[in-house]
This record gives structure tokens, C-alpha cells and sequence, in this order.
């Protein structure tokens, strides 16, 4: 792991930080998991916990209840999540995502009303944007949003939702204008629990990977949202506002793989070493020993890359297609590293009972979401 993503001294020593969630998620976190698969999503006291501990929000102000740090806490953060074999907490969309949508876009008022709730844990957070017949063409987006009186009426569905079931502050895409493609989207922020009217939970999808993360179906039927939890001054932003935080999302996405590759060359050298086949480690064989090396090699390559990225995004200067480079290569990186070392671990490696098998599953999304990669590509071919 590197040491490089710290270029700022603010809030608490990256070493601590990094103490810190180590231990919470494999102590408080990791031996949960199980439940957590089985239920189809964690148990809403580990965010509490989380905001206990200080882990929310890290780069949120800290008059809104936040760290007052940088997104490289937030970084140390999600590698940790990883090394520890947690995939039930959606921390990404949580507490790297969400809050940044309120701070760039919204009121005083609304920052001090939602902020404070995110960062303690007390609230879950999520973003619906992806429709059951629309995935990373936002434009198309049919979920309308109907002024009337003091109010916005939102109808419509969404699909693929992390944090879908637990969540309490909703950002909704939705049209404010159904005759204007980018222009008529806008950004919408509801207060939701199961008892809200016009807002229903469907069912926890059952994924191949990821099984102990809540993403869900979710259903408007003239869904009331204050017109005062618009995000932005007026309606028609809510495109603009995606495009300029889903660079914020992809880095995520990288931060991500690169952990996942280095956790995977890690536990597979360790279990080549110890692995006898023929009289002798598994290690020793040529085959090992050039696998493992060319695993390592990509992996330091994505490290230094997605430094660069992080180095970057703290100073403001993360460009849109270089993001896009970022999400798209290393996620396209992590599933093959996590399959070669699966490789390595041969039948072993196709059981539950190791950690490499449910990485080889809960690596496939990265590919997907936030862009699916095939959008990646076209950014950055656009930028060209």
C-alpha cells in the first residue's frame, strides 16, 4: 500500500487512520459478514458505528460534522474496507459520494440539515440514477419530477441501487422537464424511511457478488419532495452536476481495484509458499514465479497511476478522461489479477472458504458501474 496518497497534514495521522479502520473492520466489521450475506445487507449499527469512530465523511468540513480532511483519508479508508474482506458496506456511495453532491451544490441550510446525519452514521446515504431501462445514458432518464405548489411529485423506478434498502437521504435524478434530454434533468434530495408515502423499497437484488450490500429496486408513485431539496438554484443543472462528480466516483471505483489486486498478489504468494505440489512449494515452480511476478508488476503500475489520480484530485486538476482512464484500466486490471491468483490457489481457490473466491465475484461489478467500461473508453476517445 502506499504512502504517497498523504500530501496534506490536516485531522489525524494517516497511520492512525488507517489503525483505525483496520480494526473496526475486522474486528466489528468482517466477523458480520455472514450475516450480512445472508440477509442481503449489513446491519445499519455498523454505519452508527462508523460515525462513532470518526470514519464517516472524512473530507466533509467539520462544521457540518465531518473530518476536515481530504478524499486521502477517505482512500485509506476504503483500502482497509477491502484488505478486510468487507463488501456489505457501501462506504463509496456513502461517505465518498453522497456528501459531495450536498456540499458542491447545496444550501447552508441543507448542508447543515443532512451533513451532520451522514457523517454520525444516524442516516444511510444513497444516489438513484440508473433506471431499469437506462444504465449509463443519463440523459434518458424517464423518472419525472412534477412541480406543484411548494412541492415536486416524483414518479417513476430505479434499479441497481447501492444502499437502496437502508437508506434515509436519497439523491433522485429525475426529469423536471420530460421534452429536454441533459437539460431537463435535476437533482432532487428526499427524506425517505418505509413508511414514507409514495416511496416503496423493492427487493434486494440477488447479485453473484457483493451478496452482503443492499442494492435494490426503488419505486416512486407521486413521491412528494419539498421544491427546497433541489440541489442547485434552479431545476435543469441536475446533468452538469452528475458529470462533474462522477470523476469523483471513478477514482473511487480505482481506489478500489488497485486495493483488491494488491490484497489478492498478497494472500497468493502467501499460500504459494506455504503450498507443497510435487515434493516442493508451489512457489518454486517457474510458472508460479512468473505469474506472480507479472501480477505484482501490473499491480505497482495501477498503484502508481491511481496515486497520480489521487495526487491530482486533491489538487482539483482530475480530468474528466484521465478518471475515466483510471476506472476502466484498473478495474479491467483487478478482475484479471483476482482470476490469475485464483488460479493459483487451483480448487481451493473455487471455495468460500478462501477470501480469493469471493474477491473473483465481487470484482466483476467494477467493470460496470459508474460507467460502465465501454463509456470509459468513449470519454477518453472523445478527449483524443
Amino acid at each position: 500500500m502506499s504512502t504517497a496518497l498523504i500530501t496534506t497534514p490536516e485531522a489525524s495521522e494517516p497511520a492512525a487512520v488507517r489503525e483505525l479502520a483496520r480494526d473496526f473492520f475486522t474486528k466489528e466489521v468482517a466477523p458480520l459478514e455472514s450475516k450480512f450475506i445472508e440477509q442481503g445487507y449489513p446491519d445499519r449499527s455498523v454505519y452508527r458505528r462508523a460515525g462513532d469512530l470518526g470514519l464517516l465523511c472524512m473530507s466533509v468540513p467539520e462544521e457540518y460534522g465531518g473530518g476536515g480532511a481530504t478524499f486521502a483519508y477517505e482512500a485509506i479508508l476504503f483500502e482497509e474496507q477491502i484488505r478486510s474482506g468487507d463488501s456489505a458496506m457501501q462506504l463509496g456511495v456513502h461517505t465518498g459520494i453522497v456528501p459531495h453532491y450536498i456540499l458542491a451544490y447545496g444550501t447552508e441550510e441543507q448542508k447543515q440539515r443532512w451533513l451532520p446525519k451522514l457523517a454520525s452514521g444516524e442516516w444511510i446515504g444513497a444516489i438513484a440514477m440508473t433506471e431499469p431501462g437506462t444504465g449509463s445514458d443519463l440523459q434518458a432518464i424517464s423518472t419525472r419530477a412534477v412541480k406543484s405548489g411548494d412541492d415536486y411529485l416524483v414518479s417513476g423506478a430505479k434499479t441497481f441501487i447501492s444502499n437502496g434498502r437502508n437508506c434515509d437521504l436519497l439523491i433522485i435524478a429525475a426529469k423536471t422537464d420530460p421534452d429536454a434530454r441533459a437539460s431537463g434533468l435535476s437533482l432532487l434530495v428526499a427524506e425517505v424511511s418505509d413508511d414514507t408515502t409514495g416511496f416503496e423499497r423493492g427487493r434486494v437484488l440477488d447479485k453473484i457478488g457483493q451478496k452482503g450490500q443492499d442494492t435494490a429496486e426503488l419505486f416512486f408513485d407521486n413521491l412528494r419532495i419539498p421544491a427546497e431539496n433541489l440541489l442547485g438554484p434552479d431545476a435543469g443543472r441536475g446533468f452538469v452536476q452528475l458529470m462533474e462528480q462522477l470523476p469523483n466516483e471513478r477514482l473511487i471505483c480505482a481506489v478500489a481495484s488497485v486495493a483488491m489486486m494488491e490484497h489478492a498478489v498478497e494472500l497468493t504468494t502467501a499460500y504459494t509458499k506455504e503450498r507443497n505440489i510435487f515434493g516442493r512449494p508451489l512457489m518454486a515452480m517457474q510458472n508460479t514465479r512468473f505469474e506472480l511476478a507479472e501480477c505484482a508488476t501490473v499491480t505497482r503500475i495501477a498503484r502508481t497511476f491511481v496515486d497520480d489520480c489521487i495526487a491530482r484530485f486533491l489538487r482539483g486538476e482530475l480530468d474528466v478522461p484521465t478518471a475515466a482512464m483510471a476506472k476502466y484500466w484498473t478495474s479491467d486490471q483487478q478482475c484479471a489479477i483476482v482470476d490469475r491468483c485464483l488460479q493459483l490457489f487451483g480448487g481451493y481457490g473455487y471455495t468460500n472458504e478462501f477470501p480469493i473466491a469471493r474477491m473473483f465475484t465481487d470484482s466483476r461489478v467494477q467493470k460496470i458501474y459508474a460507467g460502465a467500461n465501454e463509456v470509459m473508453k468513449d470519454i477518453i476517445a472523445r478527449s483524443l
